[in-house]
């Protein structure tokens, strides 16, 4: 009863704050100009405020330290110290982002704060140091520190740049990420034996502030996550390690953003074009632009498609079997980006 009655508080704490943040993050927005112009990249019709970061920080933020007071059975002796890692490095993180949509920063100085923030979270016990091997289902032996320190910078930068380019229309973001994090959620609270049930709190936290965010960002949204989306990915990646290397969930319920960024970005490098900046090329705005699907058929969609490979990892415990159902949805989103890709042609 005492562990459901924590879930109860910290999710609502955490949807509250968000909700509460919101006219804040608005208001400040329109008065220090950090808003989305009609005709960006988004094509807005009005001006939009982008501090949206803002609301999910806030709520998330509020949720994980509120999970350190409630009564529960606490596992991991290194708990306070990715704790403390995770919230240093997303103030970092999501101040960028909002320097990013006032000052416009380049991609070298964008690059070297996700470095810095990937460096924090390192610093404080937040890092890979083994894999489950899909072949065997058993756990890679440890890894140098060089290896360990390269492999978690990579992922963390990954799934910052991720979010960040997968926020391109409403509520997309912030539906999917809301997803990762209930399936993060539910493995920790339910199915791991013994439950994780101090660390199932963390992911808990974030969904509460997405759902928050959601109900003001969803079709037609009334405020952008902006920037700070990045901070959203580092969340994410961050939840993620500390929940026990659980990349494999991550990588199944973001497969198809991650698909998207790395087709992208092959495409800007083959028309010689710079692969750090952003523009419509991405499968979202693809299907947007030609008509497709409206923006709130656009969510669903990806939602659907996003939760299925999701459920995969909660119903088998099977390495291989989350290795295969992840080839299969690579094969199957590169079928679809090829077909885009000659439609667009043909046209």
């Amino acid at each position: 009863m005492l562990t459901q009655f924590a879930f109860v508080i910290v999710f609502n704490a955490a949807l509250a704050s968000a909700l509460l943040t919101v006219p804040l993050a608005r208001a400040l927005s329109f008065r220090f100009k950090i808003i989305s112009v009609p005709g960006g990249r988004r094509q807005e019709p009005t001006p939009m405020a982008k501090m949206g970061g803002l609301v999910i920080f806030v709520g998330f933020v509020v949720g994980i330290l509120l999970a350190q007071f409630v009564a529960v059975e606490r596992q991991d002796p290194n708990e306070i110290t990715r704790l403390a890692g995770l919230v240093i490095g997303s103030v970092v993180i999501a101040l960028l982002g909002i320097a990013d949509d006032a000052f416009d920063l380049n991609y070298v100085q964008i690059f070297l704060g996700q470095a810095l923030t990937s460096a924090i979270a390192i610093a404080f016990q937040i890092f890979i140091a083994f894999f489950n091997n899909p072949l065997t289902g058993a756990q890679t032996d440890p890894w140098s520190p060089v290896v360990t320190v390269a492999l978690t910078l990579f992922w963390l930068v990954l799934m910052m740049n991720t979010v960040n380019l997968l926020d391109g229309s409403d509520g997309l973001a912030g539906g999917i990420a809301l997803i990762a994090g209930i399936v993060l959620f539910v493995n920790s609270a339910l199915l791991q034996q013994p439950p994780q049930t101090s660390v199932s709190l963390l992911p808990l936290a974030l969904t509460g502030s997405l759902a928050g965010f959601l109900m003001h960002n969803f079709y037609p949204a009334r405020i952008y996550m902006g920037g700070s989306a990045w901070f959203l990915g580092y969340a994410l990646g961050s939840l993620s390690i500390i929940g026990g290397a659980k990349m494999a969930t991550i990588l199944l319920v973001m497969g198809l953003p991650l698909m998207d960024l790395g087709w992208q970005i092959v495409n800007r490098l083959r028309h010689g074009a710079n692969p750090f900046r952003g523009d419509r090329g991405h499968l979202h705005f693809r299907l947007l632009d030609s008509g497709i699907l409206t923006p709130r058929q656009l969510a669903l969609s990806y939602y659907a498609f996003c939760a299925c490979f999701g459920v995969l990892t909660l119903v088998t415990t099977s390495e291989m079997f989350k290795f295969i159902a992840f080839a299969v949805m690579l094969i199957c989103i590169a079928i679809g980006f090829i077909a885009l890709g000659r439609s667009a042609d043909a046209e």
